[in-house]
């Protein structure tokens, strides 16, 4: 069983129906469109869609919106997956069926995320490192040629894409979560707004289950990076990765080293 989220906030509507096209009905029981802007035209959109719940939100974040459809399916009481997704995401028909047929015969990985590549056919290191301070800065503030092997080691740009490789950090666009890790770990912590709640929620199921980089299927990404675009975005960013690391630890974060150190092929 497969239920699916994607939070919304002002999207165009031409982009969230691409994305609710690649969902099978026939594989996922039900889609959750968190929309936080409270859009007529997302509500009017997803309206006529059997299997589709809208649910009108006040701009809590990207992970609190997600929380609101984990916390139902939660309560269900039912196993199986659920994917956290971006509306600025497509893939083929038989994606989610590769992926759950896999995490089905691999009982010890929490969470997954295929390989993702951009329109234009590139691949997207969205599967890192854990980030330290100067990982932070040197990516969102350093000329892009600058400390070069240091962004090349975060991104782990070394790693074999034709491998499976447990890795702890997913990037929030595509999480493909198996439930009984969310009831283990917790869901996503609310104190972030946005870009740090995947970084958490990964190294917290990384802690008693594998969270992997699959081969075996592949997704595309429009990735806008808003942080990049707007001094607004920035803002919350910076704020957002303070409250990361004064939770987790700044220059002495134990876990982080070994866990960083342990990357390997699974």
């Amino acid at each position: 069983m497969i239920t699916v989220s994607i939070v919304t906030y002002k999207t165009p509507d031409e982009e969230l129906a691409r994305c609710l096209g690649c969902i099978d009905p026939a594989r996922v029981r039900r889609v959750y469109v968190i929309d936080n802007s409270r859009s007529e035209s997302t509500k009017a959109l997803v309206g006529g869609m059997e299997h589709v719940v809208y649910i009108g939100s006040d701009n809590v974040g990207y992970g609190a919106g997600h929380n609101q459809a984990l916390r139902e399916v939660l309560a269900e009481g039912t196993e199986g997956y659920h994917l956290v997704m971006n509306s600025d995401i497509e893939f083929g028909p038989d994606t989610l069926g590769l992926i759950e047929d896999y995490m089905d015969s691999r009982p010890d990985v929490g969470a997954l995320q295929p390989l993702v590549y951009s329109p234009d056919g590139s691949f997207q290191y969205t599967c890192r490192a854990l980030p330290t301070p100067m990982d932070v800065f040197v990516r969102r503030f350093l000329p892009e040629g600058w400390m070069r092997k240091k962004r090349e080691a975060y991104l782990l740009r070394h790693l074999d894409t034709a491998a499976t490789w447990d890795i702890p950090y997913h990037q929030g666009s595509f999480m493909f979560l198996r439930l009984a890790a969310l009831r283990d770990v917790g869901l996503f912590d609310e104190r972030f707004f946005m870009y740090p709640e995947d970084i958490d929620l990964t190294r917290r199921i990384h802690r008693r289950y594998k969270t992997v980089r699959w081969p075996g299927a592949r997704i595309v990404h429009a990735h806008r990076a808003a942080s990049y675009r707007s001094l607004k975005m920035t803002i919350i960013h910076a704020v957002n990765m303070v409250r990361y690391f004064n939770k987790w630890g700044w220059w002495f974060d134990r876990e982080r080293r070994e866990v960083n150190k342990g990357l390997r092929a699974t």
